[in-house]
């Protein structure tokens, strides 16, 4: 109901087509079904708006088996799916690793305008530090690491 997840793996299901795949979410929570509906006609329009912000939208890659996708057409896919619905956070796990430049820049537009329309809290991971001028706030590993590394002692 509450959270959507752009996984560094995708997560999609391989005998879903593209649309099939983003609608999952609203087939799961009536919640994220209702406020899917409200932003489009149907949850399936909802997703072709969110595909085609992502340039998803073309030669009946709509209908096609997520597996015939390339590795950055399915993590556009996967970021279209964490979206529909409006979740309140959303946790975006390496979204962009596998997007060149201008695939990039686009999902990230999506990416920053979906949150602030729907007032969705963003955690977004990434090894990239490029993109840590984009956030309001960078929050590095070591700043949130408990764990104390061994002392010389324990070595021994």
């Amino acid at each position: 109901d509450h959270i959507g997840f752009i996984f560094q793996m995708f997560n999609l299901i391989p005998y879903l087509s593209v649309v099939e795949n983003v609608c999952l979410a609203c087939g799961f929570s009536d919640r994220r079904r209702q406020r899917a509906m409200r932003a489009g006609a149907s949850v399936e329009a909802e997703a072709v708006r969110l595909l085609d912000h992502l340039d998803m939208v073309h030669a009946g890659v709509l209908r096609r088996p997520v597996t015939d996708l390339s590795v950055g057409q399915q993590q556009r896919v996967a970021a279209a799916r964490a979206l529909i619905g409006a979740p309140e956070l959303l946790i975006a796990d390496e979204p962009t690793s596998s997007l060149d430049t201008d695939r990039r820049s686009a999902f990230l537009d999506l990416l920053f305008r979906e949150c602030a329309r729907n007032q969705t809290t963003l955690i977004f991971v990434s090894h990239d530090a490029s993109l840590a001028t984009q956030f309001d706030r960078e929050i590095s590993f070591a700043q949130i690491n408990r764990a104390l590394p061994p002392s010389a002692t324990d070595r021994a």
